[in-house]
């Protein structure tokens, strides 16, 4: 293991992977001032892994979650998620593909003021053109616990129960990948403890693969793998254990 390793996993295309991401860089700004966010990432996951993102504000783990999600392009390199590749497509194609495949937990709950909790977590079914997403919805509102709140409003439910709700819409369409955004960011620590274990224990029963951005190097060391970013490159890539040994 090497402190910055540039490729992880198999580069034949064998392998179960999620993710697979090729010399990704990201430059935002204008032509005469432009800024490089990435700067040649190159980064496997596993399918079903639980991995960290971690970093200070401005070390690129957002930008970086943005283009492997589909939310962003990559101005230059490739990006496949769960077999799709995302560099290849048109807006549309690549709405459809990051719906099927994608649940976004964001630190903004970014629920629908006008829907219902239930109606909130239908969505992204009914986008899709899905059947019973109504009783579907309310499952997986049981799910998190929130089988007593699916006819509640946003206004109506503290910021615990809605990140709920908001893990409860990201994860009711079986999403292969699941990326959560600073989760907690919003929340007191408690309410945000629960939040992580309602997160985790979804993310085991769907058998999703898991990709939490954080700051917390204590989140971070709840998952399998820590890739520590600066910079926007990779500045490390280890197991949990190994993050916390060189912490000692």
């Amino acid at each position: 293991m090497t402190d910055t390793p540039n490729v992880h996993g198999p580069l034949d295309g064998t392998g179960p992977l999620a993710i697979s991401a090729r010399n990704l860089t990201l430059t935002l700004g204008q032509e005469k001032q432009p800024v490089e966010i990435l700067k040649g990432i190159n980064l496997d996951v596993k399918r079903g892994e639980v991995l960290a993102l971690l970093g200070p504000s401005g070390s690129g783990k957002s930008s970086l979650m943005a283009v492997l999600s589909g939310l962003e392009r990559a101005s230059s390199g490739t990006v496949n998620v769960a077999g799709a590749d995302f560099s290849d497509m048109d807006e549309d194609d690549l709405a459809r593909a990051r719906r099927a495949r994608i649940g976004i937990v964001l630190q903004a709950f970014h629920l629908l003021p006008t829907m219902t909790a239930a109606e909130n977590v239908a969505t992204p079914m009914e986008l899709a053109g899905e059947r019973d997403v109504r009783a579907r919805a309310a499952a997986e509102l049981e799910a998190v616990g929130l089988g007593h709140r699916i006819d509640h409003y946003p206004s109506q439910l503290s910021g615990g129960e809605q990140q709920r709700v908001a893990i409860a819409r990201a994860t009711v369409p079986r999403p292969e990948l699941i990326f959560a955004d600073e989760p907690t960011g919003n929340l007191d620590a408690a309410t945000g403890a629960e939040i992580i274990d309602m997160l985790f224990a979804r993310r085991e029963e769907t058998g999703a693969t898991l990709v939490i951005i954080t700051h917390d190097p204590a989140l971070a060391e709840r998952c399998e793998r820590i890739i520590t970013l600066g910079d926007g490159v990779i500045a490390t890539d280890t197991s949990a254990n190994e993050f916390q040994d060189k912490k000692a």
